[in-house]
């Protein structure tokens, strides 16, 4: 293959993950626009809300992706990664024009909650369909793209909320902060029109020709043929793995790791970040800054956010995760601890707001740089194969529903009990979260994935021999 074909196939495979990645904007969006959105929705005249209908409105979206999480995958098994990638555009776009033309607080927690299922979709499908489209050599770099994207959409929310929050003097704006993700769903819904199916969803259907045929125009015409051979092996295999999987969650070392795959996923979420992503300008509010200032602040975090991404991503290829999940936790237990002090200590000063965005931006170097990378590359290593969509899904799961506890609660305890006592919580919270890591999380760096299989039949084979010596000297 000449050099010109060869750019040509790299630049389609360019396209494709930008045009997909869309999806991960949405996330990112959404999830992060309700951050500026929420403190002209709670004026009088608008929607009116409390603390509890704020946490309430923030929350019905992780509830509804907790759902969308579960249910995504199984209808992309079905109906194909693009075709549910397109109805996912849909659901963007219908959801958001509903959020942003609700008359009251009743139907905005429903189009909330179907936007979730789209969020939840997305978190699911366009990382299974990134991992698909590219070859194994790209697929670490491809699949991150999605994650960066989730970030970057989340600082253009915070962008586009301090610019329009400062620009417009209408305390509707909320309503053009929540329609503007009806742009990038246009975006994805046009551009995924012009993608391929998945060749691996194709194969899965043994419809291998027409996987065959999609690989042809992104590989060359030997490692396409190499790639669909490699996938009918896989997938045979799996179909005889699939029948032994049921019984797999009898034996002890399999439930350890279910355990643990639970564990990792609320330990992400009990740090308390998306306190910080869905409410960090109510924060800086309560620490001292007038709404346009706090949604000027609240860039910051975003900005953050994606560098540390880029940090996390560099680290994981040098650092190993267990001791990266152990500095995270200690950092965050570390500023969770000034964030809870500092309100007291500086009440009433200038300074305490400033302060506060300081260790909120410290909080998320922490989260982004070094356990949010962790978790998501932990949770696709420990599972064995047979295990893997079952183990995920239940951790993810729980990974959403401890997101949507925290965020529903957040708000009421902020407006109750004040800013510092609700880190205090989150500080107990994280002890314990830290203590799970330190006694359960093995080091997978290093390992393949059937050696850190081997591990966890080792440990409970080891067990089971000192049980077994015990009970004979008794």
């Amino acid at each position: 293959m000449d050099i010109s074909e060869v750019d040509k196939k790299n630049n389609k495979m360019k396209k494709i993950t930008l045009i997909a990645t869309f999806g991960g904007l949405l996330f990112g969006f959404d999830t992060g626009v309700i951050n500026g959105a929420l403190p002209y929705m709670s004026m009088a005249n608008q929607l009116d809300l409390t603390p509890a209908t704020e946490g309430l409105v923030s929350s019905s979206l992780v509830f509804g992706a907790a759902f969308g999480a579960i249910t995504g995958g199984r209808l992309s098994d079905s109906f194909g990664r693009r075709k549910m990638i397109l109805v996912l555009a849909i659901i963007f776009f219908i959801a958001t024009l509903g959020c942003g033309l609700s008359p009251n607080i009743y139907y905005m927690v429903t189009f909330r909650v179907i936007l979730g299922l789209a969020v939840g979709g997305a978190s699911v499908i366009v990382p299974t369909f990134l991992s698909e489209m590219s070859s194994k050599e790209k697929r670490g770099r491809m699949v991150t793209q999605n994650e960066l994207m989730i970030v970057s959409g989340q600082l253009m929310a915070y962008v586009i909320n301090g610019v329009l929050g400062n620009l417009v003097d209408n305390p509707g704006v909320w309503r053009v902060m929540l329609l503007v993700a009806t742009i990038p769903a246009i975006i994805l819904w046009f551009g995924m029109l012009k993608v391929p199916e998945s060749p691996r969803w194709y194969a899965s259907r043994s419809k291998y020709w027409p996987a065959y045929t999609i690989l042809r125009t992104i590989r060359d015409e030997k490692t396409a043929a190499e790639e669909v051979k490699e996938i009918k092996t896989i997938i045979d295999k799996e179909k005889l793995i699939k029948n032994e999987s049921s019984n797999e969650f009898s034996k002890p070392w399999v439930r350890k790791i279910l355990f643990i795959g639970i564990g990792i996923g609320i330990v992400q979420q009990i740090t308390g970040v998306n306190s910080i992503m869905y409410y960090g300008t109510e924060i800086l509010r309560n620490a001292g800054f007038a709404t346009k200032a706090a949604l000027i602040g609240n860039i910051a975090n975003g900005v953050i956010s994606v560098l540390a991404t880029f940090v996390g991503i560099w680290l994981l290829g040098r650092v190993g995760r267990r001791p990266m999940l152990l500095t995270g936790q200690l950092g965050i237990i570390f500023t969770l601890i000034l964030l809870s002090i500092m309100p007291v200590i500086l009440e009433g000063t200038f300074i305490l707001p400033f302060v506060i965005l300081l260790l909120t931006v410290t909080f998320l170097g922490f989260m982004q740089g070094s356990i949010a990378p962790v978790t998501w590359l932990m949770l696709s290593e420990i599972f064995p194969l047979k295990i893997r969509g079952i183990g995920m899904g239940a951790s993810v799961f729980f990974c959403w529903m401890t997101n949507f506890l925290v965020s529903l609660i957040f708000p009421v305890l902020l407006g109750h009990i004040g800013l510092s006592l609700t880190f205090v919580l989150f500080v107990v919270l994280n002890i314990i979260a830290f203590t799970f890591v330190k006694k359960f999380l093995p080091e997978t760096k290093g390992k393949s994935l059937e050696e850190i299989e081997s591990y966890f039949k080792g440990s409970a084979n080891e067990n089971k021999r000192l049980n077994n010596n015990v009970v004979k000297e008794q």
